[in-house]
């Protein structure tokens, strides 16, 4: 199991420093996204730098407007062609926003039949789906496929891959666990956005919101997922100190090597140095 880090957990700061900061950390890597970093810029030549300072295990495409990414459909294959070219094996992509009227998008969605094949290069690259969240006071999702049970067979019939995020998914649904089970045994989940959510607010410190996430990652640790855990924050859950940011990044990637079993040989007394970010639906 690879524990990676989303640059959107970092945005604020220079792409460059982002890479840093997760090497000195000890991340596995990093999930980058393409965000306006990647306008008027040789992409390419771009991510070949990051790429020496740590490595990047997935991409996530575009999900606003970016000057020469094109539409939603265009971005995903421009950020597939980029990964393939570079070695980077997973690219990950939101559906199209019913509320957003992204219909030229969902029409293209539901017209390709195999993704890994027609759209992941015959199976280059790893194409996965994201489970998106509710929001507002009246919890609407407003993108399709928010049904569990739809989204499965979408993923299915369609030969995609899912990118399941536990705050998108508790944010209609605080015990998020048993959905998550229900991908997890499609056998079809090759990356995981790990955050807490509460309060109306997504991608939390752990222990800043509502989620049971020790309990999840011990459920996770039960299993035989052997893929990417990607930590992705808001960066307003970090101090804007550089140094404290490092440390924070450190004591999470601790709990989460501890919580998944990939560190069995670190000692549980790390949870005394751990208690300004308490752990959420301790097991």
């Amino acid at each position: 199991m690879l524990i990676s880090l989303s640059t959107g957990s970092l945005f604020t700061l220079p792409l460059q420093r982002v890479f840093e900061l997760s090497a000195e950390a000890g991340f596995d890597g990093v999930e980058l996204i393409i965000n306006q970093d990647f306008q008027k810029v040789n992409a390419y030549r771009l991510v070949s730098s990051l790429q020496k300072i740590t490595t990047i295990h997935s991409i996530h495409a575009p999900f606003m407007p970016l000057d020469g990414w094109g539409g939603p459909d265009e971005s995903l294959r421009l950020s597939i062609k980029l990964a393939a070219e570079q070695g980077i094996p997973l690219v990950n992509f939101h559906p199209p926003s019913w509320m957003g009227f992204e219909i030229g998008f969902l029409r293209w969605l539901y017209s390709v039949r195999d993704f890994q094949k027609e759209v992941g290069l015959n199976g280059q690259v790893l194409v996965t789906l994201e489970n998106m969240p509710w929001v507002g006071k009246m919890k609407i999702n407003p993108h399709i496929l928010s049904n569990t049970q739809r989204m499965i067979d979408f993923i299915h019939e369609h030969n995609l891959f899912l990118t399941f995020d536990c705050t998108h998914m508790g944010s209609g649904k605080a015990n998020f666990i048993n959905d998550f089970f229900l991908f997890y045994e499609s056998g079809r989940i090759r990356n995981i956005h790990f955050s807490d959510y509460g309060h109306g607010r997504e991608h939390l410190l752990p222990g800043h919101g509502i989620l049971p996430l020790t309990r999840f990652l011990n459920h996770l640790r039960s299993t035989d997922y052997q893929s990417t855990v990607t930590l992705e924050l808001d960066p307003n859950e970090f101090p804007k100190a550089e140094a404290i940011i490092l440390e924070s990044l450190k004591d999470i990637l601790t709990y989460l090597r501890i919580e998944t079993g990939k560190e069995s040989n670190l000692v549980r007394e790390y949870d005394q140095e751990f208690q300004s970010v308490p752990m959420s639906g301790a097991a």
